[in-house]
């Protein structure tokens, strides 16, 4: 948990506690199982928008990593 009592997850807060929340209630706390799920699929899920999108895409890139669809 972190000092906010959110769970602990590597995703920025600058995606959002909303973001956040719904990327984790849905299984995803690292950035390796995003790998695995389209960007698409994400969006598709209530409270993931654009902007938390476009965070995890870089943010995945500077991991030599992407999204599902992107690879």
């Amino acid at each position: 948990m972190t000092t906010d009592g959110e769970p602990e997850t590597e995703f920025p807060h600058r995606i959002g506690k909303t973001a956040k929340r719904v990327l984790l209630l849905n299984g995803y706390t690292r950035y390796e199982q995003l790998t695995s799920t389209t960007a698409k699929e994400l969006l598709a899920l209530h409270g993931m928008g654009n902007k938390g999108i476009t965070i995890l895409r870089e943010e995945l890139a500077e991991r030599g990593l992407s999204f599902a669809d992107e690879t």
